[in-house]
């Protein structure tokens, strides 16, 4: 095998090693409570596009979004995980995280030096207050 083919291989098991290591330990503590700390969580819409859909190598591109609560947890304050991930290999990987208020905007600035048709999405993982929200896939095509 070339060098680049075991990397694939290594970056693909690790990938697999690292979603399934949750799903084992999960197994083992048994089931989960019916109710955490008596406060239900609120369900969560994540929206997000690239201004561009074609960009030049090196060439900037703004993925922009909101985080809308569908709970009414309108006063909630501090900022909630999003995450701008692409798909390689049947995986998930972050490529650059922020935090964004309920029912506010979001804006990742990114560029890419290969050329390669990208498939992202932005991820909101599930918190004390949510439950995880994902946003449609993003094609985006690096010249």
């Amino acid at each position: 095998m070339s060098k680049p083919s075991n990397l694939v291989s290594a970056l693909v098991i690790a990938c697999t090693v690292a979603l399934a290591a949750p799903t084992v330990a999960l197994a083992a503590t048994g089931p989960a409570p019916a109710v955490v700390q008596g406060k239900k969580k609120h369900k969560a819409k994540v929206e997000a596009k690239a201004d561009k859909n074609r960009v030049k190598v090196g060439e900037e591109t703004k993925i922009k979004g909101s985080f809308a609560d569908l709970g009414g947890q309108e006063s909630v304050s501090g900022g909630e995980p999003v995450i701008v991930q692409q798909l390689k290999a049947g995986v998930w990987v972050d490529l650059t995280t922020g935090t964004c208020r309920p029912n506010g905007n979001f804006v990742f600035s990114l560029s890419f030096s290969v050329r390669a048709s990208l498939t992202l999405r932005v991820f909101h993982p599930e918190t004390e207050l949510y439950v995880s929200a994902v946003s449609s896939v993003i094609g985006l095509v690096v010249i």
